[in-house]
């Protein structure tokens, strides 16, 4: 391992991996094809919360899943036993799998996995067996509740479901779940564990979710000003919660190669990392930051002169994205104008575990040659190359993939052009 990272550079094309399918259920649409039109066009999700009343809290906004029929991806006999967080996964799951091209089989199925990352779980099940619990007593527990509160319930349903029985493992890391999670899946490929693995994030909104952050006074507005997602803009008044599920198919580009795949883009590199930062609070230095990305950038063998583009972590909160865009300003200030920044959180909200959503988002970037808007950004109160108001069509060899939590955790990945 290089930079305490994670991969390393010049491997050959059995151990380079590449990203072959994508399956999302998200506020901006389910499927590939309706979430890259709004997210392109520069649609915003946010909306007046819908499935809950949230007159209780000083927020009243999210960014909800909407127009999701599970009927549609998964049997009928699964989808009784299965909770909201494990419908959106098994749905993602079967998409990215549909989209790669790639049927389960007996001859293969041993060798497909899935990593999953998941910041907080089936919030909505736990309060429910807890409820029927104090009230009525664990007797009048319904069994089927019991199973669906282990982080591990989605990935595992998505396995049933679909019929793979490789590794199967779940990362709760924060607001990095989801990018921990597919750099460990990169991983996985790469040490001869799996073929191909399923790797990215799901979180729900549920009442006492939304409830905590409001309590926690990280929703939008968490002092005074309009309600609303606005990231890096000066008016930013904090975030505003979303949910949904993005998955990646990956696999070796030899393996994706020997089967005729067609290929969005390639993970060259990723960097873990982390700061002495109290569990609620977010970094208030850069060094984790720069530091993180500095091993990502080592391990896929470029210099911060070779980022093309980067979609942030930014949510419109006041800390976090102050870190982030002076992290950037000083580890690009000798690059030009450095590299494009752009953060969809202002188009789906803060959901935790949304890295798997925005990966989906940059792979279909790099592919397309083209960036989404940063949506709410009108004024930018840092001074970075922001993309904003509507989309920016440009070559992308390079972008990254930031991933900062709370805790003063990071993870960072580098979604590179595949040349095949």
């Amino acid at each position: 391992m290089k930079g305490g990272g994670l991969f390393m550079v010049d491997l050959p094309d059995s151990r380079r991996i590449v990203v072959t399918g994508l399956g999302m259920v998200t506020p901006l649409g389910v499927g590939q094809d309706e979430f890259s039109r709004r997210l392109f066009k520069g649609d915003c999700a946010i909306g007046a919360v819908q499935a809950f009343d949230p007159d209780a809290n000083g927020s009243h906004l999210a960014a909800e899943v909407r127009d999701f029929t599970p009927r549609d991806f998964i049997s009928v006999k699964n989808i009784r036993r299965m909770d909201r967080l494990s419908l959106l996964t098994s749905a993602s799951a079967r998409l990215a799998l549909s989209d790669a091209g790639l049927a389960v089989t007996s001859e293969n199925r041993d060798r497909i996995g899935i990593l999953l990352g998941t910041a907080f779980g089936a919030t909505d099940i736990t309060v429910q067996l807890a409820g029927t619990m104090l009230a009525e007593g664990p007797s009048f527990v319904n069994p089927i509740l019991v199973p669906n509160m282990v982080m591990n319930a989605p990935a595992g349903h998505a396995s049933i479901e679909l019929g793979f029985r490789g590794v199967n493992t779940t990362v709760t890391h924060f607001a990095v779940s989801a990018e921990t999670a597919i750099a460990y899946a990169v991983s996985e490929i790469r040490r001869g564990a799996a073929d191909v693995m399923l790797a990215g994030g799901v979180d729900i909104l549920s009442k006492f979710y939304y409830e905590s952050l409001s309590r926690f006074r990280g929703l939008s507005p968490d002092d005074k000003g309009e309600e609303g997602a606005r990231p890096f803009d000066r008016a930013r008044n904090g975030y505003v919660a979303g949910e949904g599920c993005g998955i990646l198919c990956l696999e070796s580009l030899a393996y994706a190669r020997r089967r005729g795949a067609g290929i969005y883009c390639e993970i060259s590199g990723a960097g873990l990392g982390s700061s002495s930062t109290p569990p609620t609070a977010w970094p208030r230095d850069t060094e984790g930051i720069k530091r993180t990305l500095g091993r990502a950038l080592h391990n896929a063998g470029i210099a911060p002169p070779d980022v093309a583009a980067v979609m942030a972590a930014a949510d419109g909160g006041k800390i976090l994205d102050d870190v982030e865009a002076l992290a950037y300003h000083e580890l690009f200030s000798l690059c030009g104008s450095g590299p494009l920044v752009t953060s969809i959180k202002g188009a789906v909200g803060e959901s935790f575990s949304g890295g798997g959503i925005r990966a989906c988002a940059l792979a279909l970037s790099v592919k397309k040659g083209c960036l989404p808007p940063t949506v709410g950004l009108t004024l930018p109160a840092m001074p970075l190359n922001f993309v904003a108001g509507e989309k920016r069509e440009t070559a992308l060899k390079h972008a990254v993939l930031a991933g900062i939590s709370f805790g003063g955790t990071y993870a960072y990945l580098v979604f590179s052009h595949c040349e095949i």
